[in-house]
């Protein structure tokens, strides 16, 4: 019966088959995302099918994973083994990353008003373990999302290559943003003025998108894996990963801006960051990110960056 419950599954996907053929036992279909499916293939591997083209920076994602993997981290972080093309289709081999996702999304799921401590730990090791794996030439040359240009040519520092980006996002949809947002142009220029009067800072390795189901723990709770690098990843202070990790990780619950706040007093007291550093990365964030998805109050993306700026101290004060 096994056998047979087998073949229909490979006949309703023919990658299974094609990895079993390959020696691997116990081939399952993990998950399935805008960038392609993932497949467990037993012995700490995995394997994703990439659907359509690769990413234009790809090679420079795979640098980039074995910089951070070159650094003893105390979680698991992606890293890829081997690649082949199969009849025009890119498949990647990866190290399988192991425990289960933090939590589900906010947009699907309210968080309780309490946040657990055992959370803010977690949190906390993977921000000071990232902290700690410093920025690489391969880092810099990444394009972050929404973008059309590596975040850092031209630039010699985080904090000006920051300005610069806010200034190029302001000009893509900045009039479909500024009929939320009163006095735009103005909160656009205190922002930037911001940035670049930052202090000097270390650069290291940002994820970019530490949201809670891009961190595995274990049945403890002790973060075992940090995945999906990618979104808003580069090199810079660690100050900013900090700042953007407090905005986003509750973005769409009833307690939403009460975690951010909460969290971002948080990593000032525990990681020494100064409060107005990480309120002005957090409204840098909002200005590079707010039209990803789409550019009007019916994505929720995009009403979330509307709120984030009328609140910010920096570019609303």
């Amino acid at each position: 019966m096994e056998n047979i419950v087998n073949a229909e599954a490979s006949l309703a996907d023919p990658w299974l088959a094609y990895f079993a053929d390959r020696g691997h036992l116990g081939v399952r279909r993990i998950g399935a995302g805008a960038e392609g499916v993932v497949y467990g293939l037993g012995e700490g591997r995995a394997a994703k099918v990439w659907s359509g083209r690769p990413p234009a920076d790809f090679a420079l994602t795979r640098q980039v994973y074995a910089d951070i993997a070159r650094h003893p981290l105390p979680f698991a972080t992606p890293e890829i083994l081997d690649v082949e093309d199969h009849e025009g289709v890119l498949v990647t081999y990866e190290r399988a990353l192991p425990g289960a996702p933090m939590r589900v999304d906010s947009a699907h799921a309210a968080y309780e008003r309490e946040l657990p401590t055992r959370h803010n730990g977690a949190i906390l090791a993977v921000l000071r373990g990232l902290a700690r794996v410093p920025g690489t030439d391969a880092m810099r040359q990444l394009t972050v999302q929404g973008d059309d240009r590596p975040l850092w040519r031209g630039h010699d520092c985080f904090r000006n290559a920051l300005a610069a980006l806010v200034a190029r996002a302001a000009r893509r949809h900045g009039a479909a943003l500024a009929t939320y947002v009163p006095d735009f142009d103005a909160g656009v220029e205190r922002t930037r003025k911001a940035l670049r009067s930052l202090p000097d800072a270390p650069v290291t390795a940002i994820h970019g998108d530490l949201v809670p189901p891009n961190i595995h723990v274990d049945a403890s709770g002790r973060p075992v894996a940090v995945l999906d690098f990618g979104f808003y990843t580069t090199a810079g202070d660690p100050a900013f990963e900090a700042a953007v990790t407090a905005a986003i990780w509750d973005m769409y619950g009833p307690h939403a801006e009460e975690h951010a706040a909460e969290l971002t007093g948080l990593f000032a007291d525990e990681l020494g960051y100064a409060p107005l550093t990480l309120t002005t990365y957090q409204a840098a964030y909002a200005l590079t990110t707010y039209d990803l998805f789409g550019t009007d109050d019916h994505d929720g993306h995009f009403r979330w960056c509307a709120r984030l700026l009328r609140r910010n101290p920096v570019f609303s004060p």
